[in-house]
């Protein structure tokens, strides 16, 4: 028999309340206790019923691991920087990376042969030996590419085809 989805929302009724939260807080409890145990995880494990009692499961300390939790939080808390913090340096990372985005476009437009008048001879003359440079790059793949091209066709070439007779034999 399937058991029905349950919704997740307070439950009316005090008795079963009562006893969903005893059933859940054991099998909550099991698995803390299995998860120390097969992973060597130091668990600790506080819960208070809707009545106050507290009921706690810790593989070592509960003391000792409530410590170790408020020092990695303080840690994490010193290390990363509050939220205003945070936002100014992401805003200044933001204006530098859109320094580098203007950059990069205005050489792609110069590779390209636009908005040359603002450039000096010694701008020109880079740029010019920038595109020589990029020029002979491409030709040497081009060249490379042809030459593979020709061994492949020398290499069908020398490579005798059967051929069939139109007799069938």
């Amino acid at each position: 028999m399937v058991r029905g989805k349950t919704q997740m929302r307070r439950i009316e009724n005090a008795t079963s309340r009562q006893v969903t939260f005893s059933k859940r807080r054991n099998g909550l409890l099991k698995k803390a206790f299995e998860l120390s145990v097969l992973c060597d995880a130091e668990v600790a494990l506080i819960i208070f019923s809707p009545r106050g009692k507290l009921y706690e499961f810790s593989s070592s300390s509960t003391r000792e691991t409530i410590e170790r939790y408020q020092r990695h939080t303080k840690d994490n808390h010193a290390e990363n920087p509050p939220d205003e913090q945070n936002m100014q340096q992401l805003k200044h990372e933001t204006a530098s990376m859109m320094k580098k985005i203007e950059f990069l476009e205005i050489s792609k437009r110069r590779l390209l042969g636009e908005g040359l008048g603002s450039c000096s001879i010694q701008e020109l003359q880079q740029l010019e030996q920038q595109l020589e440079r990029s020029v002979g790059i491409i030709r040497a793949r081009k060249m490379q590419v042809f030459r593979q091209q020709v061994e492949d066709l020398n290499e069908k070439v020398k490579s005798p085809k059967k051929i069939e007779s139109p007799c069938g034999s």
